[in-house]
């Protein structure tokens, strides 16, 4: 046992000890029925297959939350609700790419979220490379008119994921860079870690006052076949890129309470985002992640009536810019929140976990830690920051605890066909329950005040 351990087990012992022995095995109970419980596959293969893809603000996303709804209410959630607002509506057209001249060949190409269109003609223009966004951003202004930039970059698997954020630029930042600069359409290499010939998709950001051009991801073979045909000389490309964007249509969260037993003691919100790209039907972004704090709920509540509120919420449009995440805090900002979290990684395991809680609640974390090391998941030593749609309540002070999944394969996946519900492992499904429900029962019952956190500038 480690040193680490050892002093997380005698903080547990040093609680009062008719208290703790039953509470820490009731957790123990609770994470190791989790272990075989089927709760989160049921919901997850029913999401996916009865709905499929759920691209925000349409049709489909509608279907999902009546089908949410429906699906809450029959697990025993009480209050359940969905909770609309309005947003832009961005849909996908045609989008194909293929190299003009002696090296003749089509490539596998995918428009990003809020690409703008090629018009009713193809675009046939010139390529104009670049290895990284920093090289896009040194070209001189005007230097790319007329012309179709093509970014490279380097992104490899790492566990924690923490590439996303620095190559995910290129494609949120790099299409609207390129505009800037006079090109007519840009190509990025997939944000992705595969060699699959599946474009990745993903949102991307226009500056205010740039007119969207035609961006769109490559496969990762098809971005490494352009490098090796750019290196040979001049590549003049034909693209036609046609999404369209349709005014504004409804979206929304759906919300479901376990309710607690002392209103005072506040409110823990788990969740993850019900909408998905619409190149496959979503099942490890996100569907795992509202099976996840879905199943991860219902087993600690077995415990009985938890202390304080456990709210699940199914975020609408999360993927096309957070706009659930920022509709739930505005609406419910006057309820007193102690913690928010949000499984949105996928459904491999759990490893690590992380805190940011209060002085006042140091202890949960100390619990946490003895009751997670049976099933494989060490103490992190960095702090818990949460995701795209629980920011906005953590920005109130909230505080919050991170489960982190293994991420070597998910940007294989990420945003692509390939994302359906055969990349579900059943046994780490389990886990990750198991990981959220032993979380939950610990805090939903913590006796300590989980108050306040202290913000800190940038998060």
């Amino acid at each position: 046992m480690t040193k680490r351990l050892l002093l997380a087990a005698a903080a547990v012992l040093a609680l009062p000890l008719p208290a703790l022995a039953q509470t820490a095995a009731q957790v123990a109970s609770v994470r190791d029925a989790a272990l075989k419980d089927d709760v989160a596959w049921d919901v997850v293969e029913g999401l996916t297959t009865e709905v499929g893809q759920r691209l925000a603000a349409t049709e489909a996303e509608a279907r999902a939350r009546s089908w949410a709804v429906k699906k809450l209410t029959a697990l025993g959630f009480q209050n359940v609700h969905i909770e609309t607002y309005r947003m832009p509506v961005w849909v996908r057209g045609a989008e194909t790419a293929e190299v003009l001249g002696t090296a003749g060949q089509k490539l596998a190409i995918a428009a990003l979220g809020y690409s703008g269109s090629t018009g009713a003609q193809p675009l046939e223009a010139e390529l104009v490379y670049f290895a990284s966004l920093a090289e896009l951003q040194a070209a001189p202004a005007g230097s790319l008119k007329g012309k179709i930039a093509f970014i490279d970059h380097a992104m490899v698997p790492t566990q924690d994921g923490s590439q996303y954020g620095y190559y995910g630029a290129v494609r949120r930042a790099g299409p609207s860079v390129a505009a800037t600069k006079g090109a007519a359409a840009v190509l990025i290499r997939s944000i992705g870690t595969d060699h699959h010939r599946n474009p990745h998709t993903g949102v991307t950001t226009w500056a205010k006052g740039v007119s969207p051009i035609a961006a769109a991801a490559l496969s990762v073979p098809d971005a490494e076949q352009l490098v090796r045909l750019v290196k040979r000389g001049p590549v003049k490309l034909r693209l036609s890129v046609t999404p369209q964007f349709k005014g504004e249509a409804e979206s929304g969260n759906v919300i479901a309470d376990l309710p607690g037993s002392d209103p005072k003691a506040g409110i823990i919100v788990v969740g993850g985002h019900l909408d998905s790209w619409d190149l496959g039907t979503g099942a490890i972004d996100d569907g795992a992640g509202v099976a996840i704090t879905t199943a991860a709920a219902l087993q600690a509540a077995k415990l009985g009536q938890p202390r304080r509120t456990i709210r699940v919420v199914w975020f609408g449009a999360e993927e096309v810019g957070g706009f659930g995440g920022a509709a739930y805090a505005k609406a419910h900002a006057d309820e007193r929140h102690v913690l928010a979290m949000e499984s949105d990684f996928g459904a491999d395991r759990v490893w690590k976990f992380e805190t940011n809680l209060p002085e006042s609640a140091k202890a949960i974390g100390d619990r946490l830690e003895a009751a997670l090391y049976p099933i494989g998941i060490e103490r992190g030593r960095g702090t818990a920051h949460g995701g795209t749609d629980v920011e906005p309540i953590l920005a109130l002070g909230v505080g919050t605890i991170g489960l982190n999944q293994d991420g070597l394969r998910y940007f294989d996946l990420h945003h692509t066909p390939d994302d359906t519900l055969d990349k579900i492992d059943p046994a780490q499904l389990r886990q990750n329950v198991a990981a959220w429900a032993a979380m939950l029962a610990i805090a939903a019952n913590a006796p300590e005040d989980i108050g306040p956190v202290a913000l800190h500038k940038g998060e």
